[in-house]
């Protein structure tokens, strides 16, 4: 078996990193919005919007595990790009399953960094209810904490029917949007739509295409908190040698040595479960506990090195003006997005204890 990255992962890494640098070397301090338009149609520009993407959507053809290097990269620079939300997961899965009417609509806008698709997937406590009627789907629920919900031209929300899932893509007009500050920007939003009728045409019926959007937003989510994890070790470690403590740097100290030692095992155990969990999903192979423990390290070890960075770092850490405050509440963001650490034990408990495990 071959470990290695495929030449277009090289590639599209060596791209986005480039780009994202520069970006980051002449914006020291964002803003919180978490969108940069001039970034991501940069982005678009140069290619990484639609490599990933399948042909049929006017992609490159790569699919999920170009996704997953694109991401890690924005992760390490924690940019202000949606491409989680709009790409890896909105574009993606309308790329898989939609109509070529869909397609034709829609991608030609979302590749050109015009338009923001965000999805708004069910959780275990909310979901969306849709029924059918003359004209379409009437629509009803609200979601809170959507993902670049904010400043999204539409959404592609799954609604339940019965015992089965729908996806359909709902024009921000038909809904009520309400920013929220999450802990690391204003990009979420609370989403509802109350009665609101859907056209036929902008549904997407095939089964477990809701499942499949669920399963690439958690891989995306473990692909942006290696990034972040990956960058912010290495933060620590270059801090660590330089800051000193009784004329002796504070990397010298057994006890931070420790510390930095198990943020590495940590971050390689998300590196290992997340390549694993998408070559198997990318592979059309069962992946879903793959998944869960996945996730479960990015959501575990996400809390664990976060707070490691900014206990060595002491009080620079929390520094507004210093980039590891960013760094922190970037991983704290993705330990909770679709899904705590507990969620998927329990989840993965559930799947060992079932009789077809």
């Amino acid at each position: 078996m071959d470990f290695e990255f495929t030449e277009a992962q090289r590639d599209l890494a060596g791209l986005a990193r480039e780009l994202l640098t520069d970006w980051a070397a002449r914006h020291p301090r964002p803003d919180d919005t978490g969108f940069d338009p001039q970034l991501w149609r940069a982005m678009a520009r140069a290619g990484l919007l639609d490599a990933a993407l399948p042909e049929r959507a006017g992609g490159g053809g790569f699919g999920l595990l170009e996704h997953c290097s694109i991401l890690t990269e924005i992760g390490r620079t924690v940019a202000p790009a949606p491409y989680a939300a709009t790409i890896a997961v909105a574009a993606a899965t309308l790329a898989e399953f939609g109509s070529d009417a869909q397609l034709q609509r829609w991608m030609p806008s979302l590749l050109s960094g015009d338009k923001i698709l965000a999805p708004v997937l069910a959780r275990e406590f909310t979901c969306f209810e849709a029924r059918s009627s003359a004209d379409g789907w009437v629509l009803e629920g609200s979601q809170s904490v959507v993902a670049a919900g904010t400043f999204a031209d539409a959404y592609l929300v799954e609604a339940r029917v019965d015992t089965n899932s729908i996806l359909l893509l709902v024009d921000r007009g038909d809904a009520t949007v309400v920013p929220q500050h999450a802990v690391d920007g204003t990009d979420a939003a609370r989403v509802e739509i109350r009665g609101a009728t859907i056209p036929g045409e902008q549904a997407v019926t095939t089964p477990g295409a809701a499942a499949w959007a669920r399963r690439r937003f958690a891989l995306a989510t473990c692909a942006l908190q290696l990034g972040i994890l990956e960058r912010a070790l290495e933060l620590t470690c270059e801090y660590a040698r330089t800051r000193k403590q009784f004329d002796k740097p504070i990397a010298a100290f057994q006890a931070v040595r420790q510390r930095l030692a198990d943020a590495y095992i940590d971050v390689e155990a998300v590196r290992l479960t997340l390549w694993q969990a998408a070559w198997r999903e990318s592979h059309g192979l069962p992946a879903d506990s793959d998944i869960a423990v996945a996730k479960f390290w990015a959501a575990q070890s996400g809390h664990r090195v976060a707070h490691t960075a900014v206990h060595v770092h002491a009080s620079a850490g929390i520094y507004l003006d210093y980039p590891m405050q960013r760094y922190f509440t970037a991983a704290k963001r993705a330990e909770f997005e679709q899904g705590t650490a507990a969620d998927h034990l329990r989840g993965l408990g559930l799947a060992l204890d079932s009789p077809a495990a």
